[in-house]
């Protein structure tokens, strides 16, 4: 009976020592998906900064062009 409490022993142990190794390798998913989260959050804000600053050149340039009062001749 004592090899088979042994042998389950160690059956449970490198079921242990194999649920730590997958709980550090989640660890690290963990941490680099929070790194690509910040990353996207960072990129939408920067796009965001972009298309607003777009919007104030047009707003600059059709006022240009109206004071110049130049017109799109259209076909």
């Amino acid at each position: 009976m004592t090899d088979i409490e042994n042998l389950t022993l160690k059956h449970l142990q490198a079921i242990r020592a194999l649920l730590g190794e997958q709980g550090e390798r989640l660890d690290r998913i963990e941490m680099r998906m929070g790194s690509l989260e910040q990353y996207q959050a960072l990129f939408h804000a920067d796009l965001v900064t972009t298309n607003v600053r777009l919007d104030q050149i047009a707003q600059r340039v059709e006022r240009i062009e109206r004071r110049l009062e130049l017109n799109d001749i259209s076909p």
